[in-house]
């Protein structure tokens, strides 16, 4: 079912223009502090320098801005893959709304997809801090460690195998189906199916958003890839199987950097 002729042209037109916008803010912000790291070696988002000395500790002051760089991060990497989830929550409230019913935000189903987000964002800044701590990552803010990357990676190709794995992916690549049986009415209800929503996203990628950490968070071409993969396993019909290349493919990375 399409989305589009259920909604009137004008207001998905400027749904998805904001949903765009915000995303392109995000990732101007990600490409920003990319290259000030990459030009200078100073992280603006903590005003550090990422090198020696000061590469050996950070303050746990730092805690905040590394959250906040890795909810925006997740915004711009996320939120185009969840497109087509939140068009088709503006198409089921607008026609429910014409037929008399309770109007429910589709703001709030938003705000609840990303909360879940910036949940995650939260512990891959601890992560990160204590990875950190512990000089298992580079001034770029990548691995050092074969055993860390390579473990990485074979967990992130094992874990597309997982029947967690497929459940997940099957919920977010069906979005009236999970609206359709997870519908409740007013703002609580459009924030608990937004977290819902969050939740399986967040199941369905986690593992591969860990993989930042193998070639470094704030390397651009390697987010960008994430991105594309991310959206094309939830956008691709099932029987092209890119769940299960991809697995194929990072666990015989993995294999590959452990043994090397």
């Amino acid at each position: 079912m399409s989305v589009w002729p259920a909604l009137p042209r004008r207001e998905g037109l400027l749904l998805s223009a904001s949903l765009c916008g915000i995303a392109l803010l995000a990732w101007a912000y990600t490409i920003y502090e990319a290259h000030r790291m990459n030009a200078t070696g100073v992280c603006e988002c903590m005003r550090m320098k990422m090198s020696a000395p000061e590469l050996s500790s950070w303050p746990t002051t730092t805690l905040l801005p590394l959250f906040l760089m890795w909810a925006v991060m997740m915004i711009a990497m996320m939120l185009p893959s969840a497109l087509r989830m939140i068009l088709t929550f503006a198409a089921v409230a607008h026609n429910r709304q014409k037929l008399g019913r309770p109007f429910v935000p589709t703001s709030i189903f938003i705000l609840g997809y990303i909360a879940v987000w910036s949940a995650f964002s939260l512990l891959a800044a601890v992560g990160q801090w204590v990875l950190h701590r512990h000089a298992l990552l580079s001034a770029s803010m990548a691995s050092t460690s074969a055993w860390l990357g390579g473990t990485l990676l074979l967990g992130a190709g094992i874990f597309q195998f997982t029947p967690l794995k497929q459940a997940c992916l099957t919920h977010c690549r069906g979005p009236l189906e999970f609206i359709m049986t997870r519908w409740r009415e007013g703002y609580s209800g459009a924030f608990r199916m937004g977290l819902e929503h969050g939740v399986f996203c967040t199941g369905c990628c986690w593992a591969l958003m860990a993989l930042l950490f193998v070639a470094g968070v704030m390397n651009i071409l390697w987010i960008a890839a994430l991105t594309l993969l991310v959206c094309m396993e939830k956008m691709l019909p099932p029987r092209t199987q890119v769940s299960m290349a991809t697995g194929l493919l990072l666990a015989a990375w993995g294999v590959f950097v452990i043994l090397r």
